[in-house]
C-alpha cells in the first residue's frame, strides 16, 4: 500500500516532529490537537524551525515553503478520515490510546495503518481496541524527531507482515532507519538504556563518584555523547522515573526498580532542563 496521507496526533515535542519529517518528505500531513490554539501553536513552532532552518543554509526557502503547505491542523478527529497512516503522539496513557484507537478504527478507511509513538504502553491492547488488529503497531520514534534517525518499528502478535513493510518503507521515506522490534515493554532502546540510567543513580547514591566523574567517565570511557545525568536531565527525571515503573511493573526485576534519590527529586519537582534544576542547575531562560 502507498502512503500518501499521513495523520499525527498531537502536536508537541514528538508529534511536531513527524509533522515535520513528513511534510518536509513529500507527505500531506494532518495533525489533530484538543483546541484552536494549540492548533495555531503548533502551525507557528514549526514554522519557527523551518525558518530557523532557511536560516542556518540547512534548507532552501522553497522547500520550507513547500513542506508548510503540505502541513495543517484540526481539532477533530473525523477530518483523519482521508488518511493513510496516522501515528498518534499523545500522552503515555493507555486508557487514553486504547480509547482513541478505538475511535481512529471508526473513522479511518479500511486500509489504513493505525501506529503509535508510545515508548513504555502497551500495543497490544491498542490493536485489540480496533477492528483492524493486523494493522496496528508501533512507530517509536526519539527526540529530537528531526535530528535522531531511529525508528523502532513495533509489532504485535496481530500485526501482519503487509502492515509491517509499509509502515518500514514509510519509515525509510522519511529519512529514518526502521529496526523491528517485537511489543515488549520498553522495545530495545530503553529496555537497554533505563537500566543503565538507574544504575548511575545508584552509584551516586552510594557515593562512588561525583556526577561530573560519572558523566566524564562514561564520556571518555566508552565513547558516550553524554553522560548519564546530562542525557537524565535532558530526558526528564519524571519521563525516566514513569518508564522505569511501567517496565519495573511488567517484569518485577529490581534493576527496573526507580532509585528512591530518582523519586525523591521527581516529588521536589526537580525534573532536569525542562525546570531548570535536575541533577544539574540550568540557567534561566
Amino acid at each position: 500500500m502507498a502512503i500518501k496521507n499521513v495523520g499525527v496526533i498531537g502536536c508537541g515535542l514528538m508529534g511536531g516532529g513527524i509533522v515535520q519529517v513528513s511534510a518536509q518528505a513529500g507527505f500531506q500531513v494532518l495533525f489533530v490537537e484538543a483546541n484552536d490554539e494549540l492548533v495555531k501553536r503548533g502551525l507557528a513552532k514549526l514554522r519557527e524551525t523551518l525558518e530557523g532552518l532557511v536560516a542556518k543554509g540547512k534548507l532552501d526557502a522553497k522547500a520550507k515553503d513547500d513542506a508548510l503547505a503540505r502541513m495543517a491542523g484540526t481539532t477533530r478527529l473525523d477530518d483523519l478520515k482521508s488518511c493513510d497512516l496516522v501515528v498518534e503522539a499523545m500522552t503515555e496513557n493507555q486508557a487514553l490510546k486504547n480509547e482513541t484507537f478505538a475511535k481512529l478504527d471508526r473513522i479511518c478507511p479500511p486500509h489504513a495503518i493505525l501506529a503509535t509513538n508510545t515508548s513504555s504502553c502497551n500495543v497490544t491492547a491498542m490493536a485489540a481496541a480496533t477492528r483492524r488488529p493486523g494493522q496496528v503497531l508501533g512507530l517509536h520514534f526519539f527526540n529530537p524527531v528531526p535530528l535522531m534517525k531511529l525508528v523502532e518499528v513495533v509489532r504485535t502478535i496481530l500485526t501482519d507482515e503487509a502492515t509491517v513493510k509499509a509502515a518500514t518503507d514509510w519509515v525509510s521515506a522519511v529519512g529514518k532507519t526502521p529496526v523491528q522490534a517485537k511489543d515488549s515493554t520498553a522495545f530495545i532502546v530503553n529496555r537497554l538504556l533505563v537500566p543503565y540510567l538507574l544504575d548511575a543513580i545508584r552509584v551516586y547514591e552510594g557515593g562512588l563518584a561525583t556526577l561530573e566523574d560519572i558523566d566524564a567517565a562514561m564520556k571518555l570511557g566508552c565513547g558516550y555523547p553524554m553522560g548519564p545525568f546530562t542525557l537524565l536531565d535532558l530526558v526528564g527525571l519524571d519521563t525516566t522515573m514513569y518508564v522505569a515503573e511501567v517496565m519495573f511493573e511488567e517484569f518485577r526485576e529490581p534493576r527496573y526498580a526507580p532509585p528512591p534519590l530518582l523519586k525523591r527529586m521527581v516529588m521536589a519537582g526537580q525534573l532536569g532542563r525542562k525546570t531548570g534544576k535536575g541533577f544539574y542547575t540550568y540557567a534561566a531562560r
